[in-house]
């Protein structure tokens, strides 16, 4: 096992360090495992980019983007990736020490599958895995949230896809902003999919006093990791909403309804015993029919239906029985949004 010092006025001052990261102090590293005999999910890596191809650009730990260059120097997080537009990747690095960039918020692994349209992974190869004073490796772990005081806000709206890219996130900022003009103090939180700050940023322009997701529960990606632990996350990034004021929570499940991590989420207790209401993002009004069979099959009856969907010249004309259609715009609109949030308080006072 080879242990080398790194430089900090050197490697590190010059390696960008991507969001992914951004729980870690970036002084706790102060040591690297040259030649790791594992790499673990959330294991700190430092890495250098040898071909730029699909991303040509990062996420940065402060929220900006930088652009890729050659040669840079990254500190990610070993991740796995399930994403159907882009790439579908696990953790590892090949025996020549190369590895693929999974996501632009600093995700690293080795691509498995892509979509026709995206171009290969952009190359890196490992320097190493970032070692701590102990001497141990740094995992995204060491950074996330303690147990804690357990409490959910007073209402809970889930946002769920019928696949990626549906519409879920606008529907989210959407019921943000209009239950924060209403005057309600409004936590988000991305519970599942791989680490970005695209959809969290939006959450807070959106006015959300408290915005989480689960690398502040210390995962890199939710893809593959016990949906135990995925449920224990939600449950703690709620109880966070809760002591730091919020009312009612939104929170958004990433990807689509058929996504693995998703299916299992529906079909067990736990999510369906934290959600108050529901809302469904779908693209189209067959996918809407599809996606809400599926949903009753469940036992989960949508407030609305939202994303895509209310783009279409038709959408006037559709019905899907007494399930409304709302577009961002409607959502935003603090009459519409409140209406949504006194129906769930009624909801949960019959109980």
């Amino acid at each position: 096992m080879i242990k080398s010092v790194l430089n900090p006025t050197a490697n590190l001052k010059r390696a960008k360090w991507c969001h992914a990261t951004r729980r870690i102090p970036q002084d706790r590293a102060v040591g690297l495992e040259a030649c790791p005999k594992e790499i673990k999910p959330g294991d700190l890596l430092l890495a250098e980019v040898t071909s730029i191809r699909q991303h040509r650009r990062v996420q940065l730990r402060d929220g900006r983007y930088s652009p890729l260059f050659l040669d840079d120097l990254v500190v990610l997080a070993a991740g796995d990736r399930f994403a159907t537009d882009q790439f579908i990747g696990h953790v590892g690095v090949r025996d020549d020490r190369t590895l693929d960039l999974l996501a632009g918020g600093g995700v690293a692994g080795l691509e498995q599958a892509r979509h026709g349209a995206i171009k290969p992974a952009t190359k890196l190869i490992l320097h190493g895995q970032l070692l701590g004073g102990d001497g141990a490796v740094l995992n995204l772990m060491d950074g996330a949230l303690t147990d804690g005081p357990t409490g959910r806000p007073k209402a809970v709206f889930t946002v769920l896809g019928s696949g990626m890219n549906a519409g879920k996130t606008d529907a989210v900022a959407g019921l943000v902003n209009g239950l924060t003009r209403f005057g309600l103090r409004v936590g988000a939180i991305k519970a599942t999919g791989t680490a970005a700050f695209g959809d969290t940023n939006l959450y807070e322009a959106a006015g959300a006093q408290t915005v989480l997701d689960f690398t502040d529960c210390g995962m890199a990606s939710t893809y593959r990791q016990p949906i135990e632990r995925v449920e224990a996350s939600i449950t703690r990034l709620l109880a966070e909403t809760v002591q730091a004021g919020c009312e009612v929570t939104i929170i958004e499940i990433a990807d689509g309804l058929a996504q693995v991590e998703t299916k299992e989420l529906l079909s067990r207790s736990a999510l369906k015993r934290l959600t108050d209401g529901w809302l469904l993002a779908t693209a189209d009004a067959l996918t809407a029919e599809a996606a809400l069979m599926r949903l009753t099959s469940q036992g989960i009856e949508p407030l609305a239906l939202t994303g895509l969907i209310t783009r279409s010249p038709v959408v006037a004309d559709l019905s899907f029985g007494k399930i409304p259609i709302l577009d961002r715009s409607d959502l935003a609109d603090p009459a519409s949004a409140s209406a949504l949030f006194e129906m769930l308080r009624q909801d949960i006072a019959a109980q």
